[in-house]
């Protein structure tokens, strides 16, 4: 059985390589290995929420990163809106290289483990995520569900699931929650903006 990113193997080997990210004027630099998602690019998905968010452009003091890998989400948000975060994965590769990564890019972040939100303990006023679609439904409504808990009220959580994988029906258990919206689609990726209030049941 081939391994998955969200598993830990130690004993896959390690091909280091870097990859460039370029917006607007800002230029990235990050760090990529066997053995994490999308290693040798910038995966679509989380380019698309990442440029969409940004031109939404919302006024946040913290934010997390679920299910961060080698840090791109967090560490492009953090360097370009000048904004501290929390970067959380299970996979200690993609842990180690993002805080590589925190250290290449200069932001001011923090990488580290959390199976979805266990070793969490505060309020957000943002929560971002490609959510690691193969582990499952249920593990998958956990943390966008889950994300309810630790946003603080009228917080936001953006988040990217694609057309093929069940986009349409997250939406509606979404609004069950949030006020939850697709606010960008393309190439079969749609970027949703749930926002955290009381929804009457």
């Amino acid at each position: 059985m081939s391994e998955h990113y969200f598993t830990n193997n130690e004993n896959l080997k390690s091909e280091l390589r870097l990859i460039d990210y370029d917006y607007n004027d800002y230029k990235f630099k990050f760090y990529s290995d066997n053995g994490v998602f999308s290693k040798n690019k910038i995966d679509y998905g989380s380019r698309l929420l990442v440029e969409t968010f940004l031109k939404d452009n919302i006024s946040f003091d913290n934010f997390l990163d679920v299910g961060c890998g080698y840090g791109y989400i967090g560490i492009t948000v953090s360097k370009i809106k000048q904004v501290s975060g929390d970067l959380i994965d299970i996979n200690n590769r993609a842990l180690h290289l993002a805080k590589r990564n925190i250290e290449l890019n200069k932001v001011s972040c923090n990488a580290f483990y959390s199976d979805s939100y266990e070793n969490i303990n505060k309020t957000y006023d943002l929560i971002i995520t490609n959510p690691p679609i193969r582990v499952g439904k249920e593990i998958l409504l956990n943390i966008l569900i889950g994300a309810k808990k630790h946003l603080k009220t009228n917080g936001y959580m953006y988040f990217v699931i694609h057309k093929d994988q069940g986009a349409k029906t997250i939406l509606k258990t979404m609004k069950e929650y949030y006020e939850c919206d697709v606010i960008e689609k393309n190439k079969g990726f749609y970027i949703f903006k749930a926002k955290n209030i009381d929804i009457a049941k």
